[in-house]
């Protein structure tokens, strides 16, 4: 379905970029949606298909195969995506937050020999940061990469991990020390490496194409080379990048609520009670205006972190209230949907029902909803 989105954007090339997405989701992503979705299948082709398009490197450095646009096109991209297949959309915001900790902390080397292939649709990321005992608290991190010559080699089990078993790389952080501060490490680890293994998809309650599992290390060998920053940097590595994958998440967030509420809005229209259709009943009218509003709010504080991102100045306050809005929108906005729907809406024929379960985990991942608090706190108050 067509979200019909009244977008004001920076150039005639991010209205082309805006008007490709939106006629590969319509034609091309939302006709697999369910049935992919039922059978809990990777999307790997439909992950090809915006590789091939230009779609998957969009905020990147043109010399290195990337679209060279402003971030608030890249983050209405990702809206569009998610709007018509929320598990594409956080894949895909999750390989950006992947090649992203490379192109900001990467040697000039490093760059030239990964980026392109990132870039390209070639190779799909994943972000190996979560542990069993340490999602929240980074700083918990227990897998360690111990240094043998030239080599590094790691042990320990990462979970959570959005694209699992079906990425091409992963960037792992692991601890290199018992340093609280700078215990740290990142490295980008291609899929091939020996001593890696994956368990089994976790079975979840929504997001279920966004095959997620755990990256399990014993005794991998990772060339030191392989190190992205500098030993014991990987905590500053990780939070940093999370800024920007917070801004994925609520762009995901928004195209969920967009969704659920553009399909409440055709099935108001069409759905006729007591002689006429129900969204001529002043009482729906209120709620449908009331999501309006969440969706509005929403996408104005996600693309306003964005544009202070895309000026080089601080975001990371305002990346934590788009995320925290956005995502507490979905889950808004996708409750009111299956009301509006009724009977049909608590049933697995109407769209609106799978909508609301991908909601829920926008507010859990990329730091919660009550971590993002902590951070608008506390930065408040600095």
């Amino acid at each position: 379905m067509a979200t019909n989105v009244d977008r004001l954007l920076p150039t005639d090339e991010a209205e082309a970029l805006l008007a490709l997405t939106r006629e590969i989701a319509v034609k091309e992503l939302a006709p697999q949606v369910h049935e992919m979705e039922e059978a809990a299948a990777f999307p790997a082709e439909a992950y090809r298909l915006l590789g091939k398009s230009g779609l998957l490197s969009l905020p990147f450095d043109e010399g290195y195969g990337g679209g060279g646009q402003p971030y608030e096109v890249y983050l209405q991209v990702i809206e569009e995506i998610a709007a018509a297949w929320p598990s594409v959309g956080v894949g895909t915001s999750v390989h950006s937050l992947t090649a992203t900790v490379v192109a900001a902390n990467a040697t000039p080397e490093q760059c030239d020999e990964w980026l392109p292939k990132m870039l390209s649709g070639e190779w799909l990321g994943a972000y190996c940061l979560s542990e069993p005992q340490a999602g929240s608290d980074v700083s918990g991190i227990r897998t360690k990469a111990v240094r043998d010559g030239d080599d590094y080699v790691v042990t320990g089990t990462k979970q959570w991990i959005s694209n699992g078993s079906c990425a091409d790389y992963y960037i792992l952080f692991a601890r290199t020390s018992e340093d609280a501060k700078r215990g740290l490490s990142a490295f980008i680890v291609p899929a091939d490496t020996a001593g890696m293994s994956f368990g089994a998809p976790e079975k979840k309650m929504g997001l279920a194409c966004d095959v997620t599992t755990q990256v399990i290390f014993e005794g991998a060998r990772i060339p030191a080379a392989q190190m992205v920053g500098e030993e014991g940097a990987g905590m500053k590595v990780a939070l940093s990048a999370l800024d920007a994958g917070r801004l994925g998440i609520a762009a995901v967030g928004t195209g969920i609520a967009q969704a659920a509420l553009a399909h409440a809005v055709a099935y108001a229209n069409e759905r006729v009670q007591f002689g006429k259709p129900i969204g001529q009943q002043q009482g729906l009218q209120f709620l449908l205006a009331d999501m309006a509003a969440d969706v509005e709010r929403a996408r104005a504080t996600y693309l306003h972190a964005a544009r202070l991102k895309d000026a080089g100045r601080p975001f990371s306050r305002q990346a934590s209230i788009a995320k925290l809005t956005a995502t507490d929108a979905a889950m808004r906005v996708t409750t009111d949907a299956v009301q509006v729907l009724g009977g049909n809406g608590y049933t697995r024929e109407y769209p609106v029902e799978r909508l609301f379960r991908d909601a829920k985990v926008t507010q859990i991942f990329e730091g919660t909803n009550q971590i993002q608090r902590m951070v608008i706190g506390r930065d408040l108050l600095r």
